[in-house]
């Protein structure tokens, strides 16, 4: 069964202003999601993925960012070449991004309330209802989302500002904002930030069933590979602002390829013990000169000259598997 295309980003590249020049941030990233399927992103701190989902809901900061060159298509149009009010409908009917600081998601001014009302506000049609009724159904549309993602005492909630709430709440008020009305696609960065277990096991089972009950496509920014591995469908690792290997989620744990995919998963902590991860050797690349080949080949222990003066491409080995590595050159499939 052929899956339909929500999402495809293509060749993206994205840079930032700084004093000293540009940050060359993402480096051609590829990327798509299907209707509704879950697609977990990780990788390090720093390489690229809220950027990447930032430029999707080109909400980059004005001014210090540049989008160099890319595509982002969302059901086939451009969203880099969007109008003003293309770009206001797609936000409050086609995608939500659940931002990973819920202080400055949130506006210090207005109340939980007045901010919940208006996102529900441009998303709700109801043509031929009257003011009365309609303003009754973005009350209880809002009371319900609030109690969804765990909040007591919903009226109290929504009459308090954000700086009255622990950063846990405030986390939550803004899933209750993503996931208050239907959307095509949820884009959740580190939604467990600030929440003790229970709640975030509670909330990543709320975004599994808006998969499965809405058809509503996922993409989950996430640090724990844990996480990943139970809540996606499909995983691209990050490295660097490149896409670096891409696979089903049962076939890159039981098969990951690429170097540094190797060394994510054994910086993991063992719950039999076994000794302290010793993680990857180095650090990140410096934006503002990275290297002219694989970003990643100043850390790779496989290095190879050729790794040093070209980036490599995605060798597709089959099975949707798919690694940015001269490793496998050889072994992509027809």
């Amino acid at each position: 069964m052929t899956m339909e295309t929500l999402l495809d980003i293509q060749n993206l590249q994205v840079w930032y202003q700084v004093y000293g020049g540009y940050l060359k941030v993402l480096n051609g990233v590829d990327f798509t999601v299907n209707k509704g399927e879950r697609v977990g992103l990780v990788g390090e701190t720093g390489c690229g993925k809220t950027t990447t989902m930032k430029a999707v809901m080109r909400v980059l900061p004005y001014r210090v960012s540049k989008i160099v060159q890319g595509q982002i298509l969302f059901r086939g149009q451009d969203i880099l070449q969007m109008s003003g009010k293309a770009l206001q409908n797609l936000r409050s009917k086609g995608i939500a991004m659940i931002f990973q600081d819920p202080s400055s998601a949130l506006n210090p001014v207005f109340t939980v309330g007045e901010q919940l009302r208006d996102v529900i506000r441009y998303s709700l049609d109801s043509p031929q209802a009257s003011q009365r009724e309609r303003k009754q159904a973005i009350e209880e549309i809002a009371m319900k989302a609030l109690e969804e993602v765990s909040l007591p005492d919903q009226a109290r909630i929504m009459a308090t500002y954000p700086i009255q709430l622990s950063g846990g709440m405030r986390q939550r008020v803004c899933i209750s904002m993503a996931i208050t009305m239907d959307r095509d696609l949820v884009i959740a960065d580190e939604p467990g930030t600030s929440l003790d277990v229970t709640i975030q096991d509670q909330i990543l089972r709320l975004l599994n069933d808006l998969v499965t009950e809405h058809n509503t496509s996922i993409v989950l920014i996430t640090h724990s590979l844990g996480v990943a591995r139970e809540m996606t469908d499909r995983v691209y690792v990050m490295y660097a602002g490149t896409m670096v290997e891409t696979a089903r989620t049962s076939e890159l744990f039981a098969n990951p390829l690429h170097p540094y995919t190797l060394g994510l998963l054994a910086s993991v902590p063992k719950l039999t013990g076994g000794g302290i991860a010793m993680g990857i050797p180095g650090h990140l690349p410096d934006y503002l000169n990275p290297p002219q080949g694989c970003r990643f080949s100043p850390r790779c222990s496989r290095a190879m000259p050729i790794c040093d003066s070209s980036p490599p491409r995605f060798f597709d080995l089959g099975n949707e598997h798919k690694v940015a590595c001269y490793l496998f050159q050889g072994d992509q499939r027809e």
